[in-house]
């Protein structure tokens, strides 16, 4: 089990990785063509990807949710034993936690492991945000990063937005403003 302070830190780094590629930015320094950079030895990290290939563990899936440039960052992180835990789940500032119920669980691991959520990576589609001051939904999945709008007419990938509405249900993801 990994040390406390990179169980902290690791959602950290997911909401900044997130925040600079919604803002279309990249990163100095790094491109898509670059190689991965060494992993120290005896970190018990995983080998760091590209900027573009961010995943998360196996079973692991990571919701950010933002509205607008200026909104506030909700980081939903669920385990895969379905255990949650929700920052600034309303746009409070305030931390959640809960547990799945085992139907939600199960769906969830099924939902994750289908094949076809790979096609619906933001890579896999070639996906651009288009839309300024819409509410953005991420998920970081093992497959890769899947980013759906609440814009009219986008269409959302099946997949994606069925995990989408699972955590949405089940949690206390209303953003509030």
């Amino acid at each position: 089990m990994p040390p406390a302070v990179w169980s902290r830190l690791l959602p950290l780094s997911v909401a900044a990785l997130l925040v600079a590629a919604l803002a279309g930015c990249s990163l100095p320094g790094i491109a898509d063509d670059d190689p991965p950079a060494p992993r120290p030895v005896g970190t018990g990290l995983p080998e760091p990807g590209r900027i573009g290939a961010a995943t998360a563990e196996e079973g692991k899936v990571s919701l950010l949710q933002k509205v607008g440039g200026d909104g506030p960052l909700r980081t939903l992180n669920v385990e895969p034993d379905g255990r949650w835990e929700c920052v600034d789940c309303a746009g409070d500032g305030v931390t959640s936690t809960g547990t799945l119920d085992p139907e939600q669980a199960t769906r969830l691991r099924g939902l994750l492991a289908d094949p076809g959520l790979a096609k619906e990576t933001d890579q896999a589609r070639a996906y651009q945000v288009t839309c300024i001051g819409s509410l953005t939904s991420s998920l970081l999945t093992t497959v890769g990063l899947i980013t759906s709008q609440d814009c009219p007419g986008e269409e959302r990938p099946p997949i994606a937005n069925e995990i989408l509405l699972l955590l949405t249900q089940a949690t206390p993801a209303e953003i509030t403003d």
